[in-house]
C-alpha cells in the first residue's frame, strides 16, 4: 500500500487508483464537440429545426464543450435517450423517436474516426501512469465511454503495461451509481475503502464517495478554480500534481 500526496493532502494506505478517461486522461473535447455537431446535423436533416436545441442539450457551443454537460459526462445511452426525448416533443411516437436518434448516432459514429485513435493523452499523463504503476499500484480506467472505447484508447496510447482494469458503461448502470465503482474494485480485487478515484466530473465524485472510496481527486486541466469539482477532497489542474510515496 502507498501514500498518495496531492497539494499537501495525503491519502494513506492506498491499494489502487481508478481514473476516469475523457477529460481526465484523454483530451477528448474536440472529438466530442465534433461528434455532437455531427449527430445534431444528421437528426436535423430528418427533423428541421431540432439541431440547435439538441446542441444546447448536449452542452455544446461553437468552440466550447461544457465540462458538466451531457456530451462531456453522459454515456452513449443517456445521450441517445435525451435526443429521442427532444424528437418526441415534435409529436413523433417514442419508438419512431428512438429509431431516428439511433440512426443519427450510428451514421455519426461511422463518419468519424474512432475516439480512441483521435483523442490524445493530456501532456504528462503517461509519465504519471508509469510512475504510479512502477510504484506497485494497480491502475484502472472506469469511463462513461463503452468498454470497447476504453480498450481502443488504452491500446492506441500503449497503456496496456500500466492499466489493470478497462471498464466502460455498456448497459444498465451509469455514473454516478456507486455500484460501478464497487464493481471496478471487485474486478481489481482491491478494497473500495483503499482505492482512490481521479475524475473530472461531479458524477465521478459522487460515485466514488457513495461507494466509500478512500478519496476523490478532481481534475480540471489548466483550471484550478473548477467549482463543479468543489465536493472532491482536492482539486488539481495537472495530473503531475499527484505524487506517490
Amino acid at each position: 500500500m502507498k501514500t498518495i500526496t496531492c497539494k499537501g493532502k495525503k491519502f494513506e494506505n492506498i491499494e489502487a487508483i481508478i481514473f476516469d478517461k475523457d477529460g481526465t486522461l484523454a483530451d477528448s473535447e474536440s472529438f466530442l464537440r465534433e461528434l455532437a455537431f455531427k449527430r445534431a446535423r444528421l437528426i436535423d436533416a430528418q427533423i428541421p429545426g431540432i439541431g440547435e436545441p439538441l446542441l444546447m442539450a448536449y452542452g455544446v457551443e461553437a468552440d466550447y464543450l461544457n465540462p458538466t454537460g451531457l456530451m462531456a459526462v453522459g454515456s452513449h445511452q443517456e445521450n441517445l435517450i435525451v435526443s429521442a426525448g427532444y424528437i418526441a416533443e415534435t409529436g413523433r411516437s417514442w419508438f419512431e423517436s428512438l429509431n431516428i436518434a439511433r440512426k443519427g448516432f450510428d451514421e455519426a459514429d461511422k463518419s468519424l474516426p474512432n475516439r480512441g485513435n483521435t483523442s490524445p493523452l493530456f501532456a504528462g499523463s503517461l509519465e504519471v501512469l508509469q510512475t504510479l504503476s512502477e510504484a506497485g499500484l494497480p491502475l484502472g480506467i472506469l469511463s462513461a465511454d463503452s468498454t470497447k472505447g476504453v480498450a481502443d484508447f488504452v491500446a492506441n496510447h500503449q497503456l496496456i503495461p500500466y492499466i489493470n482494469l478497462i471498464m466502460g458503461v455498456d448497459s444498465g448502470l451509469s455514473k454516478p451509481d456507486p455500484r460501478l465503482f464497487l464493481q471496478a474494485c471487485e474486478k481489481m480485487n482491491v478494497s473500495p475503502q483503499k482505492t482512490l478515484m481521479i475524475g473530472d466530473s461531479q458524477g465521478d465524485i459522487a460515485m466514488a464517495k457513495n461507494a466509500g472510496a478512500a478519496g476523490v481527486i478532481g481534475i480540471c486541466w489548466h483550471n484550478p478554480q473548477a467549482h463543479h469539482l468543489d465536493s472532491a477532497d482536492v482539486v488539481i489542474s495537472d495530473l503531475a500534481m499527484v505524487g506517490v510515496d
